[in-house]
């Protein structure tokens, strides 16, 4: 059990408590970003879920109509909710793929699966049981469906020998890449839609002839009080066959109510050693650490990103609206939204600096007054896009307007 969860203490705590039937139907996996949580999630409702014989239950080896399932994601009874940047792992997976294709390594296989399965990850938010009755799903529909589409030519299931030339499988690969990210720039949301909670709660309770359903939910803290108060009222009462998967890196974020109602399991912070070891055997590549690898897959260096918000602020400060279509053009549209998120932080960290160093007669508290405004007007800028789809350079426009008064 939990082969392909690395470096985590917490897959004996897990197996532990399966073997003594003291899992509970809510917990929390809480740790920093890249710990492998979600790959905790996925692989607790695979073992779950599994039907071989007591001895060999759970084995990632397992070849049983249930694990096969879960191994490519199409389960029916898992769902998964959160906000969650999913293309960067979407293109490191692909390259990853596309290297073992053509270099016919030993390797196929397992990243057959890691391709498809970083995919799902991404499709699995936008399952119609979420977004029944919401105007959206016909909107949604038709990426998902051409995703599905292209992920048949891409079944871990077919012969290896049929997928035609290698050509043709990277033209696959990057338009279904590009697909996704069409996806996931248009409808993925920043916060979970409260609609989401209440369309599950019905699902959670159907009858099912799996030993377990499972619904997760990433980034936990990153809800709006409707949505805690709607999720709350599940875990007050939960449905017996449901297991509830609750993940975050901000365990202090979550409402002490719902934290109350949930078993903590811990992720700690891998060492530089084991994040190379990782992404040596999950992308067969070279690095120390997961999320700067990913970081990798973006269309521009996060060094860019940084050198465009100094020149962002250096505008600010000397009291001319910055060239936000230039920095726009040269940062591709923002696109993926996490390019976004890494330029206002980097300006919050850069603008942090230039007030703590101004000389102010009280400098305490002008500095925490000045941070704050601060804080709050990136954090304002960012749901501007993120919650109310407003064009990023329209956002950035407003931040700028607001900080030069």
């Amino acid at each position: 059990m939990f082969e392909n969860l690395l470096y985590q203490s917490t897959s004996k705590l897990l197996i532990e408590d399966i073997k003594k039937n003291m899992l509970p139907n809510s917990i929390l996996f809480s740790g920093p970003v890249g710990t492998g949580k979600l790959t905790a999630a996925l692989e607790l409702a695979r073992v779950l879920s599994c039907k071989s014989e007591e001895r060999k239950k759970g084995e990632w080896a397992c070849t049983c109509s249930s694990c096969l399932k879960h191994k490519a994601l199409t389960s029916t009874d898992v769902l998964i909710t959160g906000p969650r940047d999913c293309t960067l792992e979407i293109a490191a997976a692909k390259d990853t793929y596309i290297r073992a294709v053509e270099s016919n390594s030993q390797f196929k296989i397992p990243t057959n699966y890691l391709f498809v399965r970083s995919v799902r990850k991404l499709t699995s938010r936008f399952n119609p049981v979420f977004y029944e009755g919401d105007d959206k799903a016909s909107k949604i529909s038709p990426y998902i469906q051409t995703i599905d589409e292209l992920l048949e030519e891409f079944d871990p299931m077919r012969p290896q020998e049929n997928l035609g030339d290698i050509e043709k499988i990277k033209k696959n690969a990057q338009t279904l890449l590009t697909q996704c990210e069409k996806l996931e720039s248009s409808f993925m949301y920043d916060s979970i839609p409260v609609s989401h909670i209440r369309n599950v709660s019905s699902w959670a309770r159907y009858t099912t002839t799996s030993e377990k359903k499972v619904l997760i939910i990433e980034n936990a803290d990153r809800m709006l009080d409707s949505v805690r108060n709607a999720l709350l009222k599940i875990l007050e009462e939960p449905p017996e066959n449901t297991l509830f998967i609750l993940t975050t890196s901000k365990r202090g974020a979550v409402m002490p109510t719902i934290l109350s109602r949930v078993r903590t399991y811990p992720f700690i912070e891998r060492t530089q050693e084991q994040n190379k070891d990782v992404i040596s055997r999950v992308f067969h590549d070279e690095g120390t650490n997961i999320n700067d690898y990913l970081c990798s897959f973006l269309p521009v260096s996060k060094e860019t990103i940084s050198n465009h918000a100094v020149e962002f602020i250096n505008s600010i400060n000397q009291g001319y609206f910055p060239k936000i279509d230039v920095i726009s053009k040269e940062l591709n549209q923002f696109e993926p939204r996490i390019i976004l998120s890494i330029f206002l932080n980097s300006f919050f960290t850069q603008g942090k600096e230039r007030i703590r160093t101004e000389n102010f007669t009280d400098k305490h508290i002008l500095f925490a007054e000045k941070q704050q405004f601060l804080l709050n007007s990136i954090k304002k800028c960012y749901e501007n896009v993120t919650i109310f789809n407003q064009n990023p350079v329209a956002a950035l426009e407003n931040l700028a307007g607001e900080l030069i008064g």
